[in-house]
């Protein structure tokens, strides 16, 4: 896979809906059950972090729910992105972006969503072929204004804004020209899924899916 037909098939991802789900979810059993109730509220492009060890399993567990596309974010090794292509991720994101990292995911067919914070990162992954980049930490870089920023010198490049979004900035962050779409884990709180609270978690899903770009 090029780093063109990465950012193809990123962009349609993206495209699925304002809000991607970030999720830190630490027991498998409930996957399905939660990947339903956001597909249910109309977000269904889910982010998995690899940040527990049950995350490849949530991984496969989404995977066979009718309606979503399954990633894995936070990517950092060539191992985390074999381990997730095997497990049934779709795509992948990234909070940076390093050569080795890009050679495996386009050696495994992985579109990848690569970080950027500065305009330096920006153009170097232009450079390479990936015109939709995730920026990250969004709101650490100084948010919708560093990002509506860099999209005036660069507006070939479009972003998932993730990091420190949430209901009360999303709408800064989608209404710019250069945004696709941004991550947010305020969707499903931990407190909900330990809850297994599916109607509650869809309900916000719901809310997040009438954002508009």
């Amino acid at each position: 896979m090029t780093p063109q037909q990465a950012s193809a098939r990123a962009l349609e991802i993206c495209q699925l809906a304002p809000i991607v789900p970030v999720l830190v979810v630490h027991d498998a059993s409930i996957a399905q059950d939660l990947a339903r109730a956001l597909i249910a509220g109309g977000l269904p492009a889910l982010e998995v972090t690899l940040r527990t060890d049950a995350a490849l399993e949530v991984i496969a567990q989404m995977a066979k729910v009718e309606g979503g596309v399954v990633g894995a974010g936070t990517l950092l090794t060539p191992a985390d992105v074999r381990a997730a292509k095997a497990a049934g991720a779709r795509f992948g994101v990234s909070p940076g972006a390093t050569d080795i990292l890009l050679d495996a995911c386009e050696a495994e067919d992985l579109p990848l969503l690569p970080g950027a914070a500065t305009a330096s990162e920006a153009m170097r992954l232009l450079e390479r072929g990936y015109s939709v980049q995730k920026f990250f930490p969004a709101e650490a870089s100084g948010g919708a204004a560093a990002l509506k920023a860099i999209g005036a010198p660069i507006p070939q490049v479009r972003f998932c804004p993730t990091g420190g979004v949430s209901p009360s900035n999303a709408a800064d962050y989608l209404g710019l020209s250069n945004t696709i779409c941004a991550g947010g884990s305020w969707v499903c709180p931990q407190n909900l899924i330990d809850a297994k609270d599916w109607g509650a978690i869809e309900a916000l899903a719901r809310e997040a899916s009438k954002l508009r770009v």
